[in-house]
């Protein structure tokens, strides 16, 4: 009798705030697919440790719209095409009420399309290749740089110190080669030569060619559109020749403690242009950074960020919205401005993003170290 009455006040409690019972116990179901397995694989974990922290955070606190979330993702093995099947899996069986983007700007074109096609607003956490906000369509939204613009401070810095050879290698798929089409044309306003450019397959890990034309080359800066086996790989080419250029920035990889860890002392110099840093000084970091590593016992890396900033994102378009409905979630995303860990969040009408910064590290004496902005750095740049 008593469970009875019990069940009986619950239900009125619960019709008094609006909501039902089955509702009430029901989580938020946050839908996204993970590169566990294959090319992108640490960079894909990293990222879903972000966002499953992000996710312990809400429910710690409290919840969204009163109710705990849940992240239900799969692993895509870094297939753009699987990714895309995944998502549609996502949306019509499992029947997740909100939407996180994928790691890498190929795969996240590729789940882009089902998003559009199901008209389901989608958060980009890792992706910024202008490819995808060039489709048309009204339900991705951006939280990184543009990829053209990642080489800005280090060829800023370089043309202030009158450094006028710039090298360019990459591999072969969408955000690398918007890194370099960016770089290229930001080379030229600055009156810079550019010595070698050449793509590689993204696979590839043998480098002797590219570093002995690198080396025939003798450019003052190598600038790497790359991830992290690729730019291990790399760096090992450069110095077995012994091209030692003023600066050698790269994507992704440097920004890796095992990139430190597989290199030893040849990571010392080499920068790496990034959309997030644990330093002291940038806002938020040290409370995110402490509280990752004692929740999975290693350091935060951006990808990390890119994850939790991605879900920050996401929560804020719901509180602001009210709800869970998309039409309203999407024009939160199209017009709010917001601070997530990751930085600035704030979108033309294509969802692009337009308020987010950069910044460089570079590797000293086996650290990770903030070098650009000047202003906010842990360290001068060491060339």
């Amino acid at each position: 009798m008593r469970a009875r009455i019990f069940g009986m006040a619950l239900a009125g409690l619960c019709l008094l705030l609006g909501v039902s019972v089955s509702q009430a116990a029901e989580p938020i179901r946050v839908g996204v697919t993970a590169s566990l397995t294959g090319a992108y694989a640490k960079l894909g974990q990293d990222q879903l440790s972000g966002i499953r922290m992000w996710a312990d955070d809400i429910n710690a606190r409290g919840a969204l719209l009163g109710r705990k979330v849940e992240i239900v993702h799969y692993d895509d093995a870094s297939d753009p095409e699987k990714s895309a099947a995944l998502y549609e899996r996502l949306i019509s069986q499992a029947k997740v009420d909100l939407l996180l983007g994928p790691y890498s700007s190929d795969i996240t074109l590729a789940a882009s399309r089902v998003a559009e096609r199901h008209n389901f607003p989608m958060v980009a956490t890792g992706a910024s290749s202008e490819t995808i906000w060039e489709q048309g369509f009204s339900n991705i939204f951006q939280i990184d740089a543009p990829a053209a613009d990642y080489m800005k401070l280090p060829l800023e810095l370089a043309n202030e110190k009158g450094l006028k050879r710039i090298a360019l290698v990459y591999a072969d798929t969408e955000f690398p080669r918007e890194v370099a089409e960016g770089a290229r044309k930001m080379a030229a306003g600055h009156g810079m030569q550019v010595v070698l450019d050449e793509a590689y397959p993204q696979d590839s890990l043998e480098f002797g060619g590219i570093a002995a034309r690198l080396k025939a080359a003798a450019p003052d800066v190598v600038i790497g559109g790359t991830y992290f086996r690729d730019s291990v790989a790399l760096v090992r080419a450069i110095r077995s020749v012994g091209l030692k250029p003023e600066i050698t920035v790269m994507t992704v990889g440097p920004a890796q403690e095992d990139f430190g860890r597989q290199l030893g002392d040849e990571a010392n110099g080499v920068m790496g242009a990034i959309a997030w840093m644990r330093s002291g000084k940038m806002p938020l970091a040290y409370d995110f950074s402490f509280r990752y590593k004692e929740k999975y016992g290693y350091n935060a890396a951006v990808h990390a960020a890119y994850g939790y900033g991605g879900g920050q994102v996401l929560e804020a378009a719901v509180r602001l919205a009210g709800s869970l409905d998309r039409d309203a979630v999407r024009e939160e995303l199209k017009t709010m401005k917001f601070r997530s860990l990751l930085g600035h969040y704030r979108v033309d009408e294509t969802g692009r993003q337009t308020a987010k910064n950069t910044y460089v590290m570079q590797w000293q004496d086996g650290f990770r170290l903030l070098v650009l902005p000047g202003d906010i750095a842990d360290s001068p740049v060491r060339y």
